[in-house]
């Protein structure tokens, strides 16, 4: 049974050709990624045609918020999957096990925390962000529903990246497709026939987060081998949740400060008015797919540098970077101007307001236009954080990026003649680029200390 699991999902990252490996660890993580933001673009089409722009700016207007909340958790996540991988690379099983049983406990514990966070705060945090008036009580409710979810969410995210690290990309899609199947259909009928509006969306979201997260428990407590979980066993291990913390908090701490800025940005959108608000959401959700293709090749890059430095192979980890950066350019060049040669269609399916196609329309221009900077961008940072380098990438990603669009956000966009969508926007993929280059030279720095280290 070990054997033939093994040989069905998980996958040997440190011998053989990588592209192969590589797009066959990628392709299901890309679809997996793909069909989540598509059951989440089914709350904001469903809504937007249902339920109206106020609705639609409400559940929109709650993405950049939730990410700031959840990313810090999920960056925790990078930090077991990082772990793993070099354990696995190492074919030492006992530490995978420790490593596995204590990042899961970690995970309920973080989805409880971010609930009592979510339903607290939520209506202060977003009275904050300049949510208008007219939105504000439909984005609170919409809020406190989503994060009574929060502990799925997280046990189906640390589950997933325990077993990207062993290879195994296809069993995380077939659970998402049966979630996402079950929202879809839980959205339309909350929304359509019970007329529950942003109450019904959030709803339908947590009940399929339930489920792929029963789902990947249950994949886990089944499986054979060093990734077994037994509910008796859940412990947090001192010396793994050191580790894990040591990798995972400065990606944590990235995602938070990356989501904050994001924040301020959408709070600098949301002065613009309702109009904005719903197009700038419904254009981020499709720019989210853009994104996910391209995250798919961050995440392989995390995974297969992380068990070629546990099995010593260190002499594969350039061309394991050359070519997830290869394949990021082609997707990111090819699906970022797919979406803005097909823009106004795609925004269409969310709004039948044309001037909320127009304000969607001067996002999609300006960012996915060039968006494969930002996947170049986030495949180096992969490969340095399998590497065990987390602090490095995360101050000059917060120098790089963050620190430029507040520095913007705060200084010139104030300027009447600089206060233009346009220029909010323009600060995306300035930043990609300038932390891109900064990343390049920490990458040449690290790889050359690894060559004194290790001789390779």
């Amino acid at each position: 049974m070990e054997k033939t699991d093994k040989k069905r999902y998980e996958m040997d990252m440190c011998s053989g050709p990588i592209l192969g490996k590589l797009l066959l660890f990628a392709l299901p993580l890309m679809c997996s990624s793909i069909l989540q933001l598509l059951f989440n673009a089914a709350d904001i089409i469903v809504v937007g045609n249902y339920a109206g722009d106020n609705s639609l700016a409400a559940v929109g207007s709650n993405t950049a918020l939730i990410n700031l909340l959840t990313n810090f958790f999920l960056g925790l996540s990078i930090g077991a999957n990082v772990l793993v991988a070099r354990y696995c690379g190492a074919k030492k099983d006992e530490e995978v096990s420790r490593t596995v049983h204590t990042a899961m406990l970690l995970s309920i514990y973080s989805g409880i925390l971010l609930t009592v966070i979510g339903c607290i705060g939520a209506k202060r945090i977003l009275i904050w962000m300049q949510t208008p008036e007219d939105v504000l009580p439909l984005a609170a409710r919409y809020l406190r529903i989503y994060f009574v979810g929060m502990t799925a969410t997280m046990i189906y995210n640390f589950g997933s990246a325990i077993l990207r690290a062993v290879g195994d990309t296809k069993r995380p899609l077939y659970y998402l497709t049966i979630a996402g199947v079950v929202n879809v259909i839980l959205n339309l009928f909350f929304v359509i026939v019970c007329r529950l509006d942003v109450a019904g969306v959030a709803l339908a979201t947590v009940i399929s987060q339930c489920i792929s997260a029963a789902l990947i428990v249950r994949c886990m407590m089944k499986a054979e081998g060093s990734i077994h979980m037994e509910l008796s066993l859940l412990r947090i291990d001192g010396d793994k949740f050191k580790r894990i913390m040591q990798i995972g908090l400065p990606a944590s701490f990235q995602g938070m400060v990356f989501s904050f800025s994001n924040v301020i940005i959408q709070s600098s959108v949301n002065s613009f008015g309702a109009i904005v608000v719903a197009g700038n959401s419904a254009a981020a959700n499709i720019e989210g797919f853009v994104y996910v293709a391209m995250n798919a090749f961050h995440q392989a890059a995390i995974s297969f540098t992380g068990q070629n430095i546990g099995a010593a192979k260190y002499e594969r980890v350039n061309r394991i970077l050359y070519i997830a950066e290869g394949c990021v350019i082609v997707v990111g060049l090819l699906l970022g101007n797919l979406a803005v040669l097909f823009g106004r269609s795609l925004l269409g399916l969310y709004t039948n307001s044309a001037t909320v196609v127009e304000a969607g329309m001067v996002r999609l221009r300006i960012i996915c236009s060039v968006y494969a900077l930002c996947g170049m961008m986030d495949v180096i940072v992969g490969s340095l954080r399998g590497m065990g380098y987390a602090v490095m990438p995360m101050i000059v990603s917060l120098i790089g990026a963050c620190g430029l669009r507040l520095v913007w956000i705060f200084t010139f966009f104030r300027m009447e003649i600089f206060h233009t969508q346009a220029s909010l926007y323009l600060t995306y993929p300035a930043s990609w680029l300038i932390t891109f280059l900064a990343h390049v030279v920490c990458f040449v720095i690290v790889r050359r200390k690894l060559v004194r280290v290790w001789g390779t």
